[in-house]
């Protein structure tokens, strides 16, 4: 059976939408036939489809110093599904910020900490103003969890 590697990206902008593409296309292009990659937005995530999966990363805009709305009505939706069966999950985390990202960490390192699940790396905060850099970063942690999952590190 092959494993399952999930993004779950918020993506409102052009540049946004490149490093959710940047995210699949490093994990879909990891030299292997035994993972499958899918790219949905939190708007789409159902319960089933995290617990399919065997590693998450999620993508997610800073918001007035918080999450995405969009991030946080799947967690809100999702959530009490996911507590009691979704424990050690592999998960990586990205947040496009337009301030430092901190409060945006904080709020996610509770969730996640509450689900159980595990950071594979520390969160990925691309702050300040674009940079075509932060594309080679997520896709960089991308191919990191693509190449755990498919290794039975994560």
């Amino acid at each position: 059976m092959k494993k399952q590697l999930l993004i779950i990206a918020h993506a409102p902008s052009d540049n946004t939408a490149a490093l959710a593409r940047a995210s699949f296309d490093a994990a879909n292009d990891y030299d292997t036939h035994d993972l499958n990659v899918r790219l949905l937005s939190p708007f789409d995530v159902q319960t089933e489809d995290v617990i399919k999966a065997d590693g998450v990363i999620i993508g997610t805009t800073e918001n007035i110093g918080y999450m995405a709305g969009a991030t946080k009505d799947m967690f809100d939706r999702c959530y009490n599904d996911w507590i009691d069966i979704s424990a050690g999950k592999a998960v990586g985390l990205y947040i496009r910020a337009g301030l430092d990202g901190t409060a945006t960490t904080h709020a996610l390192n509770s969730i996640l900490n509450g689900l159980r699940w595990r950071m594979m790396a520390p969160p990925l905060v691309l702050h300040g103003t674009w940079n075509s850099a932060f594309i080679d970063e997520v896709a960089e942690l991308s191919l990191g969890m693509a190449a755990g999952i498919d290794a039975g590190i994560f």
